[in-house]
């Protein structure tokens, strides 16, 4: 489960104990800043720097690994008796903690499964939020599947192994539990190995919350630059309590490190967050700031610059709007989006439009125009993002769901309910193709699109290993339970899809027995609906630009190779992103979304 440390960690990890170590105030930096100017004000160390990105890089910005030892129950005699290892120490150790009467006849039970555990913390992630669990069994385990389990309350934290060879625990940072979902489509007969792997979607919780921050680059460390970054930064990004009062989102904590809070209007888009940070002005008079705004224009209107631009004119705020609206009218497609997406950081509702044809109609852009649709609080995006779920386009429309329950989860048109306290079920009154989405990351969340889908009957289908679904014809389908020691209960009802998910869950079936169910029926081509599983907008694709598009010509889309590209930013939309290339080739055209 465990892998050695791979040698040196990253510099913010190495430097977070001397952090704390030096430690102090901002008063403390104000009041030595003055040893680090220059008579004629410019600081040591930072003469040319003119951003908040010249001085410093982002510090938290990776995921931290957290794993345990847990326990599954609730199998069906496919699990195990765990043999003597470090693993099965482990864990009956936390039960006799937790004061379990006779932990070593529970192991036993092949109703039960020891498993290894692991979850993701993304940057930024807070006290309270969720994230998603794997477990798997063991190498060398006798347990043949994980289909139909719970995980009790298992603690996550950081593990590793050092040089000592020993396994190191550090603090407890998330706590998970729930239901497992093992892939219902996967071929145990040829890889059996599948059946023993599974996740829970949501089921960790974080126990606090990750910060974030900036390093000052070796050349600029200096208490004057840290209080410069971050005034710089609270000039710009502050909050404001009930009673009126303002706090800023950075702290100088010493002459390398800069603390940062997240602001309300990025808690989804944390990477963006930071390149705008970054992109702040440094103690600017008015009159450099009108200078910078007038180069930034010629900027923005070039595609080649025009994403820089627009992000230096979103930190800028409300003086950069009228630049950025000026970029609306372009000519060119992407001067129209970079612009379009920083307006809408900025809750310009002229944005709304725009954002909503590049979700529509550029593949490239999808992800980013949704999520800066998300972000606004204005009528125009929500119906932008309502329009777009009609449309024809299963990650368009499916993100257009998940921006809209984002924005506002008790909006009505998609607020939805929870089935057997398990997943979220959402059933929309929409136009466009009949469709039906899960999730196999994120939440646990079934959504149909369209009220009126059906099953083709006849039928017979498994929901789990304990629910039926049999119909010999006409429009009327029964479910029914069997369970050992148990009486046997029968629904009755009509061959509507969304009939049989409620009779399914009436009865005690999981998120993962639904799931199932869908798509067996799928494959046993009784379910006409469209089936998707995790169509999120996808973020591999990069804008490919030809060599006169300044002038206007015709834009292109192209795959990247996912090898090439780095994880996407987004926690709505999690796929690879790869840059924006000003190239454009023979191919360019082909690659263009396959399956909308």
């Amino acid at each position: 489960m465990m892998t050695k440390s791979p040698g040196k960690q990253p510099m913010g990890l190495v430097l977070a104990t001397g952090f704390l170590l030096l430690s102090c105030g901002c008063s403390s930096l104000d009041l030595f800043s003055q040893r680090f100017q220059s008579p004629d004000g410019v600081d040591v160390g930072g003469a040319n720097a003119k951003l908040v990105g010249d001085l410093a890089v982002p510090y938290g910005m990776f995921p931290v690994t957290v794993e345990s030892i847990g326990l599954v129950t609730c199998l069906r005699e496919t699990g195990s008796d765990p043999a003597p290892s470090p693993h099965r120490g482990a864990l009956l150790a936390d039960m006799k903690a937790r004061g379990l009467d006779r932990p070593s006849r529970l192991l036993a039970s092949k109703g039960t499964a020891l498993v290894l555990v692991r979850g993701v913390l993304p940057p930024g992630i807070q006290k309270d939020d969720p994230f998603d669990i794997e477990v798997r069994v063991p190498s060398q385990s006798e347990t043949v599947s994980l289909r139909g389990g719970w995980l009790l309350d298992t603690r996550l934290k950081e593990m590793k192994i050092l040089d000592d060879q020993q396994l190191h625990h550090g603090r407890d940072w998330g706590v998970g539990k729930g239901a497992v979902l093992v892939d219902p489509s996967a071929d145990v007969e040829k890889n059996p190995i599948l059946a023993c792997r599974g996740r829970i979607l949501g089921g960790g919780r974080a126990l606090r919350s990750r910060s974030l921050g900036l390093v000052l680059k070796p050349e600029h460390q200096n208490v004057f630059n840290a209080s410069r970054a971050a005034g710089a930064i609270n000039k710009r990004f502050y909050s404001t309590s009930p009673g009126g009062i303002q706090e800023g989102m950075a702290k100088a904590i010493n002459d390398k490190y800069v603390e940062l809070s997240v602001h309300p209007r990025y808690k989804d888009n944390i990477p963006r967050y930071m390149q705008v940070v970054r992109s702040l002005g440094l103690r600017e008079s008015s009159a450099k700031r009108l200078e910078r705004m007038a180069i930034l224009e010629k900027q923005l209107l070039d595609p080649i610059t025009s994403a820089q631009a627009a992000l230096q004119l979103e930190a800028i705020g409300h003086e950069g709007i009228d630049l950025l609206k000026k970029g609306l009218k372009s000519e060119n497609t992407e001067v129209r989006f970079r612009s379009a997406e920083a307006l809408a950081y900025l809750d310009q509702s002229e944005a709304a439009e725009t954002l909503g044809k590049m979700a529509r109609d550029e593949p490239a852009f999808r992800v980013f125009a949704l999520t800066a649709l998300a972000t606004m609080n204005d009528y125009g995006s929500y119906e932008q993002l309502c329009a777009l779920l009609n449309v024809a386009s299963a990650e368009t429309r499916y993100g257009a769901f998940r921006a809209l329950w984002t924005m506002n989860p008790m909006d009505r048109r998609v607020m939805g309910e929870k089935l057997g306290d398990d997943f979220s079920y959402h059933v929309l009154d929409v136009s466009g193709p009949p469709m039906i989405h899960m999730t196999r990351s994120h939440r646990a969340e079934l959504v149909l699109f369209g009220t009126d889908q059906r099953f083709l009957t006849p039928l017979l289908l498994e929901a789990g290993p304990r629910i039926r679904i049999t119909s010999n014809g006409g429009d009327k389908v029964a479910v029914s339970r069997f369970a050992v020691g148990q009486p046997d209960q029968k629904r009755i009802v009509s061959s509507k899809v969304d009939e049989v998910i409620r009779a399914v869950a009436e009865l005690g079936g999981t998120y993962p027995d639904i799931v199932q169910a869908l798509q067996q029926a799928k494959a046993k081509d009784v379910l006409a609906s469209r089936f998707e599983v995790d169509a999120l907008p996808q973020a591999g694709r990069r804008y490919e630009r030809t060599a006169d598009s300044a002038e206007g010509e015709m834009d292109r889309i192209a795959e990247v190779n996912p090898e090439t590209t780095r994880r996407s930013p987004f926690s709505l939309f999690t796929r690879p992103r790869g840059p924006v290339s000003a190239k454009g080739g023979p191919n360019a055209a082909s690659n263009a979304e396959k399956n909308p």
